[in-house]
């Protein structure tokens, strides 16, 4: 059994790519049109054969189950880095929105932002990732 694919719902597909290739870097895989469009991206120096679906949320329970999410502080995905301080930087250089300072607890360091599509990601670095 492997993790292929894992989906993050977007309010909107055109700025989630915008913002997860043109900002995060992340590489546009599929992009096939049909009643939902299956829009994938994946992390440059991701395992190989993951891709993020970033799929329209476009149902009332799914936008209300996203916002209450969202509201309470809980993330739709966690992305890993092996230089948190580094990419903290570099995303608030091209505009990203994070939540505050990356914080310490136990071996990982994290910082939440904000996709610009309804979600909160966090980033995160263990000790052992460190470069």
């Amino acid at each position: 059994m492997q993790i292929r694919h894992v989906v993050i719902k977007v309010d909107d597909q055109e700025k989630a790519l915008a913002f997860y290739t043109e900002v995060l870097g992340f590489e546009k895989v599929h992009d096939l049109p049909g009643g939902i469009r299956w829009l994938t991206v994946r992390a440059p120096e991701g395992a190989e054969g993951v891709e993020l679906v970033l799929e329209p949320n476009y149902m009332a329970p799914a936008l209300a189950s996203q916002k209450a999410l969202y509201e309470a502080g809980f993330p739709a995905t966690i992305f890993t880095t092996d230089d948190l301080a580094g990419d903290f930087r570099s995303l608030k250089e091209r505009g990203v929105r994070f939540t505050g300072e990356p914080k310490r607890m136990g071996s990982v360091t994290f910082a939440f932002f904000d996709d610009t599509c309804g979600n909160l990601i966090v980033l995160s670095q263990r000790d052992e990732d460190a470069a």
